[in-house]
């Protein structure tokens, strides 16, 4: 029998018969890849932290995971064509990594399952990574309603054109969702100030400048009102980048409940998963001046549109879990006409890719090479926020993902903007960011407290709190905790106001 809301009856999946707690189902969105780099080593080729979120969980999965896992990958791009080029590179990814892992007894991922490593047969581990690509414009409210729909009571597919394993998804049934990573994001920027910018690193110096830029030139907001394809009333009126990055997320998140919500009164005979998480991405450039509390959309001219969305992002999954606020977020994490306790609402997550040299940013060819080179040369300094390539900066996104659901309570990990972080070796890390009105933790803490230590009490440099730290910004207050929380309460106030406006508005 169909799922509702469908009329194609559903097909067998590769993953029906694997056990639930050996399923991990990931939406990401944004998960574009380039058609074609512009020169043979183009480092713009795969620049976008989706399809290296994607890339970087079939390593991890594969390497520390067990041989009876099953990983499945949900990217949304704009376009089947886009679809189509991101399925062949993550496919051409899970078989480079199931080849790579031909060694015996990888970590967590006993060959001895398979005959040992003679027996090793990567075929068997890349066939555990399944991709199944879906459209989504998020400035496009009627579609983020219809494509959760779909996904949470109806089949999916693959679009035509898909070659290999992928093709074989066809009108297959998504059982529940065990992250969506909100990542897809517009910038709305027009270039940069050549004058601002060599102001800046005389007076910022270079570290600072290229982290925090104070250079970058954005067009005026685009009223998406005023754009025929979408068919908007004339009000209230809809920022595109702020649609694009925040509100398309914050609607298309509520309207997957269903599937990242678990059920209270499962039997204790069934092992049952973990919440789902919301894992937001945000960036190290959402600062306190950037965002307009009157403003939260950035009608009004700006230079900072982009930023502004990032620190909206920031104070919304920041403040979620607070007393003042959590009236307000627990309505929205409960599904529309469930009581109040009939099921555990996902998780909220925050995390961020660190500076990374991406095409999101329009630079000519030659600029954006002596940008690449700019970010590698501040990672060699010292900084760590440069991970300069989306595969070092999708670190903190995929750790949220993998991480086990008591080890992020244990580190309170609801009220951490994690980030993606390199040392001068280029390893990765995952750090703890300091927000502005937030302070690491929403706590009153100095440089050297809540220090992450590893098991002989030593501090990575790269971890420690005063490394990275923007040159002007100063411990939080109380006072300052205060007003953090009542910023919060008003935007959530906003935002709910805002998603049910548009509900009645469209008739969703």
């Amino acid at each position: 029998m169909p799922p509702a809301g469908s009329s194609t009856p559903p097909r067998p999946a590769p993953w029906d018969d694997v056990d639930p707690t050996d399923q991990l189902f990931v939406v990401i969105t944004g998960a574009n890849r380039k058609k074609k780099p512009r020169t043979r080593a183009d480092p713009r080729e795969n620049s976008g932290i989706g399809l290296g979120t994607g890339e970087r969980l079939i390593d991890e999965f594969l390497s520390t995971r067990p041989a009876t896992a099953h990983l499945i990958l949900i990217p949304t791009t704009r376009s089947d064509a886009k679809s189509r080029q991101t399925i062949r590179a993550l496919r051409a990814h899970a078989i480079t990594a199931a080849k790579a892992l031909r060694r015996p007894h990888a970590p967590g991922n006993d060959n001895d399952d398979n005959g040992g490593d003679g027996g090793y047969r990567w075929e068997d581990h890349a066939a555990r990574v399944h991709v199944l690509s879906l459209q989504l414009d998020l400035c496009d409210v009627r579609a983020v309603y219809e494509l959760a729909d779909r996904v949470c009571t109806g089949t999916l597919s693959n679009p035509e054109g898909v070659e290999g394993p992928d093709a074989e998804l066809r009108d297959v049934v998504v059982p529940r969702l065990d992250a969506v990573v909100c990542n897809a994001a517009y910038g709305g920027w027009s270039g940069l100030s050549y004058l601002n910018f060599f102001w800046t690193l005389l007076v910022d110096g270079f570290i600072q400048t290229v982290t925090w830029p104070k250079c970058k030139v954005a067009y005026p907001t685009r009223i998406l009102n005023q754009q025929p394809a979408y068919r908007y009333p004339a009000k209230p009126r809809l920022g595109e980048v702020f649609c694009a990055c925040v509100f398309g997320h914050y609607l298309l998140a509520h309207q997957l409940l269903p599937l990242l919500s678990r059920p209270n009164s499962a039997p204790s005979t069934i092992t049952q998963p973990p919440p789902g998480r919301i894992i937001w991405s945000s960036s190290v450039e959402a600062v306190r001046s950037v965002f307009d509390p009157s403003d939260i959309q950035c009608l009004r001219p700006s230079s900072a549109p982009y930023e502004s969305a990032k620190r909206l992002t920031d104070i919304l999954s920041l403040t979620h879990t607070l007393p003042s606020v959590r009236p307000i977020s627990s309505s929205y994490l409960r599904e529309d006409g469930t009581k109040e306790d009939a099921r555990q609402p996902p998780k909220m997550y925050l995390t961020h890719p660190g500076v990374v040299a991406s095409s999101i940013f329009p630079l000519p060819g030659f600029l954006f090479w002596a940008y690449h080179l700019a970010l590698t040369l501040a990672r060699l300094l010292g900084s760590p926020w440069h991970t300069v390539d989306a595969y070092h900066g999708s670190r903190s996104a995929a750790w949220v993902i993998l991480q086990e659901q008591a080890t992020l309570d244990e580190l309170d990990g609801e009220r951490v903007k994690w980030g993606s972080a390199a040392n001068r070796a280029n390893e990765s890390f995952v750090k703890k960011t300091e927000v502005d009105g937030w302070g690491w933790t929403g706590r009153v803490e100095g440089e050297s407290e809540s220090e992450d230590h590893d098991k002989d009490g030593v501090v990575e440099h790269v971890l420690r709190k005063s490394v990275g730290r923007r040159r002007d910004v100063a411990d939080v207050t109380k006072e300052e905790l205060e007003d953090f929380e009542e910023l919060g309460r008003e935007c959530w106030e906003h935002m709910e106001e805002l998603r049910e406006e548009w509900e009645e508005i469209l008739g969703l």
